[in-house]
Formats: C-alpha cells, structure tokens, sequence
C-alpha cells in the first residue's frame, strides 16, 4: 500500500506534467499564431504556398474541348474502354444487366429504359445523354449523381470517356451531331485571305475593262470539254450520284464507327475483311477471309447501291452474317463513309 507521502509525490508529478503541457501549448500558439493568445484575433502566423490553388485553376482550363475530343475519337480505343463497362452493361438493344443496356445511349433520355429501376439520383440528374452529360457522369458517377447505386468509380482521362461514348455511339447506326470546334483565325491569315480576296476582284475588274476576245470560229473545243462532263453527270443518278458529291471528309467521321473492325489497307483484314478498293469488288471475294454464308451466297459485285443497301441494315441484307454492326439509317452517312472509303483506294 501507498503512504501518504508517496500518494503526494505521485499527484504532484502528474500536476507538474499537466502544467508543462499547457505551457508548451500556450508557447506554440505564442510562435504559430497571430494577435496574441485570447480575443478573436487568432490567424496562421505564416501560410506556405504550394502554388496548389493556381495550379488547379490552370488544369481546369486547359486540354481541348469535348467538340474538339469529339471529333478526333477513336472508336477502336472506345472499344477497350468498354471492357470497364461489360460486367454491368450490354450494347445489344433491350438486354439489360446489372445495369441497363446502353444499345442507342447517345441522344437517350436519362434514364428511359423501361421495366429497368433506376436510382432516383440518376433520374433527377439531366434530361437527355449527351456526350457532354455522359462525359460528366462518367468522370465521377457518384458526385454527378448523388445517390447513384451505381459502383463504378470512374474514368478520370477525358480521352477514354470521349472515346467510350463514340463507341457507344455506333452502337445504333445513328450517328450523334455535334457543332464542329471553332478555330480562331490567325490574324496573318486572315489578312493574308483579305488580301488575295482583294486581288481577286480588282482582276476580274480589269478582266471586265479588256475587250473580249474573239470566240473561236466553231465551237468544237467547248462541246469537247462539256462532254466528258455530260457523260459523267449522266452515268452518276440517285444514289451514286450522292456518292459522287459527297464529301469525303465527312465519310472519315462516319467511318469510326466501322474501324474498329476493318482497315483501308490493301491485304490489312481485321475482325472484318480490308475495305480498299472496296467499289466495284465482287462480295465476298477477299482471299483469306472467312465470310458468313449469309453474305458469301450473295453474287455480284459491291456497286453504291449493294453498299448502301447492306449498310443500311446488315442483317436484313444478309441474313446470318457475323457483323454485330445495326446500320447507319441516315443515307447521306452512307453516301459519305463510300465516297471516303473509295477516297481511299484511289
């Protein structure tokens, strides 16, 4: 048992230590604060910059815009991206999963499935999937949608959201029209453009004060050269003639929705026979390729019309073929992604 003088030295140690500790206290508030040690006057006696706050502003205004991601994304990458997604959902229209399909997602109201329960944090969270709203959703699901049951974490590069929602896209053969990005006008361009514009006129002006020269005594040179033309807007009607004016430049968009599956390099096959020099080739006729019999009994020849035809609806024009592709239902894509892949042969 303790005696009375133990039991006092045993207290008088613990006061003593009390007392250290909030001396040592009182001193630390004395060196890392200001305005004394009572009052309101309290505040950090030194603040270290870490330059965080500008950096953060500075990464959320740079990197190129979703319209500027949009039009250079890669369907094939998009692809991959979706191994993320597969456990949960599916592209084939109306099999939903743990998640509901996402066949035609782009251009879909939120969460319009129907017979699918939806948590209310994703009903309340936008009216329509855009690639913008899809964008937003799919870097943080749980911020965008509070209350979301889904447990995915997200996809942090914006790249491979871009890249996953062109995938999505193609799924429906409904191709998702968004503004092209606008590009500033360099001002030595543009005055360079003014320039030529202005030299331009003040030719034709001189060209207009000249005396015309004398036409030719026949008029053989110009029916020679109308000619060929003649020929050529006679032979290219409906939809050839779409093909024939079309811009292949749009055909290259049209076209990430197929490059996931076939090359325009000669001999190049992937999951689908190449595509170079596709016009004008007999169906089904690639060496080495193993072709559904669906589409190999098909005889003839790949003319614009057998082409659009099948990329219209591929399963309807072959029945039994392997491609998983819907279509593209809009025949200006089609005249588009043909007047490209021929561009591409040439």
């Amino acid at each position: 048992m303790f005696d009375t003088m133990t039991l006092t030295k045993a207290v008088g140690s613990l006061c003593g230590a009390l007392l250290i500790l909030l001396l040592g206290k009182w001193a630390g508030e004395l060196l890392y604060t200001t305005g004394g040690g009572h009052g309101d006057g309290h505040g950090q006696a030194y603040v270290i910059d870490t330059g965080s706050d500008d950096q953060g502003a500075g990464d959320a205004e740079e990197g190129p815009s979703i319209a500027e991601l949009w039009a250079a994304a890669d369907v094939e990458k998009g692809a991959k991206v979706f191994g993320k997604c597969k456990a949960c959902h599916k592209v084939e229209d109306g099999a939903n999963a743990t998640g509901p399909y996402l066949y035609g997602v782009v251009g879909r109201d939120v969460a319009s499935v129907a017979g699918f329960g939806y948590s209310s944090g994703l009903a309340e969270s936008a009216d329509v999937w855009t690639p913008e709203t899809l964008s937003a959703f799919l870097e943080n699901p749980k911020g965008y949608a509070p209350g979301t049951t889904m447990a995915f974490a997200g996809l942090k590069k914006a790249t491979d959201r871009i890249n996953v929602i062109a995938y999505l896209d193609q799924t429906d053969g409904d191709t998702y029209e968004m503004a092209a990005p606008e590009a500033a006008a360099e001002p030595e361009a543009a005055a360079e453009e003014e320039a030529a514009v202005e030299e331009q006129e003040a030719s034709q002006e001189t060209a207009a004060a000249e005396p015309a020269a004398e036409a030719p005594e026949t008029g053989e040179t110009e029916a020679a050269e109308e000619e060929p033309a003649a020929e050529e807007a006679a032979a290219a009607t409906g939809f050839a003639a779409m093909v024939a004016s079309a811009d292949p430049a749009d055909g290259e968009k049209v076209f990430r929705k197929c490059k996931a599956c076939h090359k325009l390099e000669d001999g190049a096959n992937g999951v689908g026979p190449h595509l170079y020099n596709l016009l004008g080739r007999d169906i089904a006729s690639v060496d080495g390729f193993n072709y559904s019999d669906g589409l190999a009994g098909n005889d003839g020849a790949w003319t614009e019309d057998e082409l659009s035809a099948f990329l219209e609806k591929p399963r309807e024009y072959a029945p039994g073929t392997k491609m998983s592709f819907a279509g593209l239902r809009k025949e200006e894509d089609r005249a588009a992604v043909i007047a490209y892949i021929q561009s591409a042969g040439q």
